[in-house]
């Protein structure tokens, strides 16, 4: 017998955002080759001793792929199948082999404490998963890990970095992903029923070899003082996974901020997942919320297509204001990543069902798009550089967003009770410009409200840790509003809800001014009810508001 490889996966995962922190396991595969039977056992540490025949690894190189069942998994949907799937992709990474699922197996995942690490092709085809999440080790513990064989490194040389900036003067050893850190600023200081302290100034960005920053993704920061900054490589080549149909039995854990991440976690950069399907079970009177079955973070280059996601059941607890809350959970989870893009999504529920939270969050991303998805919400808490989407639906929970840049929608359905929200917990900011071509706006999915198209508040009163900007031009071509059903008394559309109810004349002090809008274009407006559009319920706030409408 022979010692080839000893495989040590230490899977430690931060991830922070605004529905919590999570880390993945830690474990230890020992893989061991020569005569005998291809074997996995337990080794008592969390870890697996996997002893694979000689003669099975020369038959894997021939046909460059392995099988679950190859290392022992049953997919008879009874027995755990984790520890096998967990091996079957250490032995696949080891030796740059693809992984293929059984055909037309049933896989039963367990709450066992171990996630699979996905270094190289995988399809699941055809193949069932059932992650069952009613007794779990650990509720961080991602069932399956995307990962680079790249490693991140410390950046030295760079203390500190403005807004924009072109180039770092550094060497790299090829294009990688930059992220850093200044602990001594904080900024989203959220306000509201879950009000904190706001987050560490944190920026993700793309340099090439030389320093260059990738400016279709800029530095959105000025950082007198850096923390911390590493780098970590691009993978050149395109990661992908395809197929599978996955089912969680969720969790009954007490309704309170317990994040399970019990799904597919992507850390790796160029990554291509196409045709997987999700569906949750099990759902009762209370539950934990869910922080993404897919989980995407610290990568760049993630495309998903044709993916069937599922909304969770909405759950209540105490916020941080001592006040109830319905708690955020996730189908899709984005947080510090950059490029990444979902074609042809959509949902198993009803996407104007409001008993189930929209599908999606983010944090700290840029340049995301969503591409012909039927999706409940688009959602970006803590900010987004640019953000598209085209050729969509989204439901009763609409487009959520702060940020930067610019934010396109066009040739969409859009059904929220704002045709943009900008979200007051973090200041109703939008620095950059907002266009809007060939959509359909139905205020609240058809119920009869008072049709906004930019909502929000800001009372300017609150430090959210920067200026708080409304989107400097606004451009609406070809939009029809379907107000039809609206209430007595309406007067028609705004432009603007009323951001401030108490800034009616120029007493009103802003303690942290609000940048206001200085441009609206307007092309083809049209409603279902007749009614013009008009500015805002509050028109003092906006009387300085140019408007040139054709």
């Amino acid at each position: 017998m022979r010692t080839i490889y000893i495989l040590c996966v230490l899977l430690t995962f931060l991830y922070t955002a605004t529905w919590g922190q999570t880390q993945s396991s830690s474990a230890t595969i020992t893989i061991i080759t020569g005569k005998g039977k291809t074997t996995v056992i337990a080794d008592g540490n969390n870890g697996l001793a996997v002893h694979v025949s000689a003669k099975d690894l020369q038959k894997f190189k021939e046909s460059g792929y392995v099988r679950y069942s190859q290392f022992g998994a049953r997919g008879d949907g009874k027995t755990d199948d984790i520890m096998a799937i967990a091996a079957t992709h250490a032995l696949a990474n080891q030796e740059g082999l693809a992984v293929k699922a059984d055909e037309e197996a049933t896989y039963y995942i367990s709450g066992k404490d171990m996630t699979a690490v996905v270094q190289t092709d995988t399809d699941f085809g055809k193949a069932a998963f059932i992650i069952d999440d009613r007794e779990v080790e650990n509720r961080s513990t991602h069932v399956f890990m995307v990962s680079s064989k790249l490693e991140a490194f410390k950046l030295e040389g760079v203390s500190k970095l403005k807004k924009n900036q072109k180039k770092i003067n550094v060497s790299l050893p090829g294009t990688c992903l930059i992220s850093v850190t200044d602990d001594n600023v904080k900024r989203y200081i959220r306000y509201g029923p879950n009000q904190n302290n706001g987050a560490s100034q944190t920026d993700i960005f793309i340099a090439d070899k030389d320093g260059n920053v990738d400016m279709d993704a800029p530095i959105i920061w000025d950082f007198k003082n850096i923390t911390t900054i590493n780098a970590l490589p691009l993978d050149n080549n395109t990661l992908t996974i395809k197929g599978g149909k996955f089912t969680t039995i969720a969790n009954q854990a007490e309704s309170k901020y317990t994040y399970y991440s019990r799904g597919l976690a992507i850390r790796r950069s160029n990554v291509l997942v196409e045709g997987i399907e999700h569906r949750v079970t099990g759902e009762g009177e209370h539950g934990a919320p869910y922080g993404g079955f897919i989980n995407v973070s610290e990568c760049a280059y993630v495309t998903v297509k044709n993916a069937v996601l599922t909304g969770h059941k909405i759950y209540q607890t105490i916020g941080a204001a001592g006040v109830p809350v319905s708690m955020g959970t996730y189908d899709i989870s984005l947080s510090r990543a950059l490029n990444v893009t979902f074609i042809g999504g959509s949902q198993t529920n009803d996407i104007n069902d409001n008993s189930y939270w929209g599908l999606m969050g983010s944090n700290y991303c840029k340049n995301l798009i969503l591409d012909a998805c039927v999706f409940s919400r688009f959602d970006a808490h803590m900010g987004v550089a640019n953000a598209t989407i085209r050729n969509s639906t989204l439901g009763h929970q609409g487009i959520n967003a702060i940020g930067s840049g610019t934010f396109t929608v066009e040739n969409s359905t859009i059904n929220g009770r704002s045709l943009i929200n900008l979200r007051s917990d973090y200041g109703s900011t939008w620095q950059g410009e907002v266009v809007i071509r060939n959509c359909v706006f139905v205020p609240a999915g058809g119920r009869p409200v008072s049709a906004s198209l930019i909502g929000g508040s800001n009372s300017g009163q609150h430090n959210f840790g920067y200026t708080c900007y409304m989107p400097e031009r606004i451009v609406i071509e070809s939009l029809h509003i379907d107000d039809s059903n609206h209430p007595e008394g309406y007067e028609g559309p705004a432009i603007f809800a009323n951001f401030n109810p108490k800034l009616t004349d120029s007493s009103y002090t802003e303690a942290f001014p609000y940048i206001r809008t200085k441009e609206v274009v307007l092309r083809n407006v049209t409603t279902e009810s007749g009614k013009p559009l008009r500015m805002s319920d509050n028109l003092f706030m906006f009387n300085n508001v140019r408007v040139n409408a054709e």
